[in-house]
């Protein structure tokens, strides 16, 4: 029997029932257009950097993509999978900025279609749509790393029942409190449908599936000027591989300014006066124990003392918590601070049973989301949310805002104005396949099917002993890695890997070979906080796990004694920023 998902979704009193009608699951009609071979192999990181020497004056890459963020990545895989030859400049590491650090929901937005009803505002209206939409495409395209989450919206006033009614479905939430310190008492909770996925992996699989398509993509690769023609017209950049310290320059066609919040930085680059497109706004988020949740289910408060929106989600056998929109300056590196790690503790501790407590913080980290500036926006809740693609008058066509939902939809409208943009300047030139990213299946998805992990636990041998591997780790594997992860186990057999880097996380050894080879790990932070997610979900084990990552990495790279205690020390540096620096750490008096 088919189920029908309400989706996200609120009524404004006295407005009538609003629905988002979508089945997550469900797969959209088929269509014509073939889905592209990719190859089975994923080239070395020096030979993209070799390959980067093809973007000659000459003959140019068809695009060049700055950013290797979501909408980067996207831009990339849908740009190659037309047949356009593709480049990928990023210059930490994949998903390194906002893309590892939103709120791990693919959802359609609460607030959106609260201001479509409310304000009668077609546009939100339609980022609804999309995003539904675009949400039951990722369930399908990444199974792996996606899948369906109910959360629950708590009512302390029976007005709040139909206001936050969008389908009456009744669960429980043990760790919810059955009355409010301001006396309220718990009159009922609605809950609805969105998904949840891992975004940093996502970012990581866009790019891996991008080279597998042909495309050349590349972390540590900084650009550090653009290329211009006698008219003034950007055609290229200067690139520097910060790994190695050399420098080339790349020529395309054209040049999409991916760069999430430092999108006006690469514009200034070319036209210092260029008027400013992104307002920057940070959501802060904190790692608990899973005991803060039940599994399977998540908690939105949504509207706290100060108007923002509060989740609480499980996720990764922990529980995240954190809001959005607070606005804050643009930095490579930002950081959770103190303040607004209490504001996220006392904001869920008036709806649960469970004892806040501070010193249950694992992990606290802050993102940075490029809003789209509406001109008339006071604060950054009213920004616009949509996506925002233009090109400057020296060509260079930027896109931003949007969330990470969307990025499919993002890559497409951007690659169709590339298309639209070369064919004003020459006619006839425009030749691509149509965009097939809405089928298209990312690495490690063809193979995916729910219960793969009973397969990976089966087959699993150490030594030559079936069912070696607990259902946690090969749930964990097949959930990070989808049909990818029997090559996990077998690097695991094949070189004695298969130890846990630290006790008490799923994260095996042979993990970090599989990342070096295969996903482009080319520093410790890249794989605990990207081709895993340790840094953010355990801070001091990571610490603890960081030695013998190190350690595995420089075998497989031949790093010497100095290259691993400099690679260690960054490493350090970098996990430092997974707690506020005005944390004061509890100290037990005698």
């Amino acid at each position: 029997m088919r189920r029908l998902i309400l989706g996200t979704g609120v009524l404004s009193a006295g407005a009538g029932a609003v629905y988002a009608l979508s089945a997550p699951g469900t797969a959209y009609a088929s269509v014509k257009e073939p889905v592209p071979v990719l190859s089975d192999r994923v080239p070395s990181r020096e030979e993209q950097w070799a390959n980067l020497s093809q973007g000659t004056a000459s003959n140019p890459y068809d695009v060049l993509v700055v950013g290797g963020g979501a909408t980067g990545t996207g831009v990339a895989i849908d740009s190659a999978t037309r047949g356009l030859t593709t480049a990928l400049l990023e210059r930490e590491d994949f998903a390194a900025g906002t893309s590892s650090r939103s709120t791990k929901l693919v959802h359609g937005g609460v607030r959106y279609l609260e201001k479509a009803v409310k304000q009668l505002d077609y546009g939100q209206y339609k980022l609804v749509q999309e995003a539904l939409h675009e949400r039951s495409t990722l369930l399908r395209n990444a199974p792996h790393l996606a899948h369906e989450l109910p959360i629950m919206t708590p009512c302390y006033a029976w007005w709040e029942v139909p206001y936050y009614w969008a389908g009456m479905k009744m669960a429980q939430f043990p760790t919810m409190a059955e009355s409010r310190p301001d006396g309220a008492s718990l009159k009922g909770t609605i809950v609805y449908y969105d998904g949840q996925f891992n975004d940093a992996r996502l970012a990581v699989s866009l790019a891996v599936t991008a080279a597998l398509a042909g495309a050349t993509v590349l972390n540590y690769a900084e650009v550090t000027g653009l290329l211009k023609d006698e008219s003034g017209r950007v055609v290229g950049a200067k690139v520097t591989d910060r790994l190695t310290n050399t420098t080339k320059d790349v020529y395309a066609r054209s040049v999409v300014n991916a760069t999430g919040p430092f999108a006006d930085a690469l514009r200034h680059m070319s036209e210092p006066a260029a008027k400013p497109m992104i307002l920057p706004s940070a959501g802060v988020h904190v790692t608990l124990p899973d005991y803060y949740s039940p599994e399977g289910t998540g908690l939105i408060v949504p509207k706290t003392r100060d108007g923002r929106v509060v989740f609480m989600l499980p996720w990764l056998g922990h529980t995240i918590a954190g809001t959005t929109d607070a606005e804050c300056g643009v930095t490579m590196r930002p950081q959770a601070h103190e303040a607004e790690i209490q504001f996220i503790l006392d904001a869920i501790a008036e709806y649960l049973t469970v004892r806040v407590r501070r010193s249950d913080v694992q992990s606290a980290w802050s993102g940075i989301r490029p809003l789209a500036i509406d001109p008339n926006a006071k604060d950054t809740a009213s920004a616009s949310r949509d996506h925002i693609v233009t090109v400057d008058p020296d060509g260079m066509i930027t896109v931003t805002g949007g969330k990470w939902t969307t990025y499919r939809l993002m890559a497409q409208d951007t690659v169709d104005r590339v298309l639209k943009e070369r064919e004003r300047l020459a006619p006839g030139s425009a030749r691509a396949g149509p965009c097939v990213t809405e089928r298209l299946p990312l690495v490690g998805a063809a193979g995916f099917y729910p219960a793969l992990f009973t397969e990976v636990a089966q087959t699993y041998r150490v030594p030559h002993r079936p069912g070696a591997i607990d259902t946690k780790i090969a749930k964990y594997l097949v959930e990070s890695y989808g049909d990818r992860a029997t090559e996990v186990t077998r690097i695991a057999e094949e070189r004695k890997l298969g130890r846990r880097v630290v006790q008490g996380h799923p994260v095996l050894e042979a993990e970090v070979v599989y990342a070096v080879h295969n996903e482009y790990c080319e520093r410790p932070e890249d794989f605990l906080a990207r081709r895993t997610r340790f840094a953010f979900l355990d801070k001091r084990a990571c610490e603890q796990a960081l030695p013998r990552v190190v350690e595995l990495m420089a075998q497989e790279k031949g790093w010497g004694r100095w290259r691993k205690r400099a690679e260690l020390k960054r490493a350090e540096e970098f996990l430092k920023t997974f707690d506020s620096p005005d944390h004061a750490p509890f100290v037990p008096t005698a």
